[in-house]
């Protein structure tokens, strides 16, 4: 529904108020006004309360590039608009391009790193950063070239989003403030294996859709310089991935950071966990049941760290 501008509100709330106050404005005139007020929407908030936020996606790589980064781009894309809750734009390279081959006919790494230079440039300055309401990093690795990386984190910290899939804790291994900011550094990982992702918190709207267990067949990442009682976790393992050995590992999880909201899951390695009808030949068993409850999954956690869903942020016990 249109809002209608602050001074209309104010009319109608004066003059709703001398109807009551009135003794000879009969109720049904009050009735009406009441009515009117409500369908014409003057007491519901102003339009601009529902604009929706816009978020930069990053997909740019230093490091391994995952073949499922067109699929997640795709999905965010098509999530932001399903839920128009939020818009976005994209800083990325995608180095297969025609337009970064060399003389080999393969990509020319002078050139894509040069464009790679020239996005973040101009997509993730400080000023640029101004016109976003958060950032995810979907899929990042390696050292990137940030134009200034700790103004990015201190714009996180001042009330801003940070969202990252899979290897966006493989990400700025060299840069202790953004791993920091993120709660965790990936370790390693092994095979690919089904796991059993405890939810820690049914409520949250990342994790609320899930159950008592989310069953996954993915990349599953082991973490370092993670610490459980800076964080409130989501999603984790009670035994090591593939060895099973007993323990906790930690798979997704959300936190505050100063003003800032940060949400990440290690999940998305694969293209089906993105997209059941991914043109890629491997899908898995109820590929199609775990995609759509993984974008939910994604989708919850953004529109949390955005503020749009409320859910707890605070370390639980162990």
């Amino acid at each position: 529904m249109n809002g209608i501008p602050f001074n209309q509100v104010l009319s109608a709330c004066d003059e709703i108020l001398a109807a009551i106050t009135m003794k000879n404005n009969t109720l049904s005139k009050l009735t009406g006004l009441l009515v009117t007020a409500a369908v014409c929407g003057l007491l519901i908030a102003p339009a601009q309360a529902a604009t929706p936020k816009k978020l930069l996606v990053v997909t740019v790589t230093k490091g391994f590039r995952h073949s499922s980064i067109p699929t997640a781009e795709k999905i965010l894309a098509d999530i932001a608009k399903t839920s128009g809750a939020f818009t976005v734009d994209f800083a990325r390279v995608e180095p297969s391009d025609p337009q970064f081959k060399g003389a080999d006919d393969k990509p020319d790494k002078a050139k894509v790193d040069a464009a790679i230079v020239k996005v973040l440039a101009d997509k993730m300055t400080p000023e640029a950063l101004k016109q976003y309401d958060g950032a995810i990093f979907a899929n990042t690795t390696g050292d990137l070239p940030l134009p200034d990386k700790q103004a990015f984190i201190d714009w996180i910290k001042s009330g801003k989003a940070f969202v990252g899939m899979h290897s966006a804790s493989d990400t700025f291994h060299g840069f202790p403030p953004y791993i920091e900011m993120l709660g965790g550094e990936f370790q390693t990982h092994h095979a690919q294996v089904k796991v059993d992702c405890r939810n820690h918190d049914p409520n949250h709207p990342a994790t609320r859709h899930l159950g008592a267990a989310f069953t996954v067949f993915d990349e599953i990442y082991l973490q370092k310089n993670f610490h459980r009682d800076h964080v409130h976790v989501l999603l984790a393992l009670d035994a090591h991935p593939n060895d099973k050995t007993p323990g906790f590992y930690p798979i997704a999880w959300c936190k505050e950071f100063g003003n800032g909201r940060v949400f990440y899951t290690s999940l998305g390695h694969r293209e089906d966990m993105w997209d059941a009808d991914t043109p890629k030949p491997f899908k898995r068993e109820n590929s199609k049941e775990i995609s759509e409850a993984y974008q939910k999954h994604i989708l919850g956690g953004i529109q949390w760290a955005l503020g749009l869903e409320k859910g707890d942020a605070k370390p639980q016990a162990k």
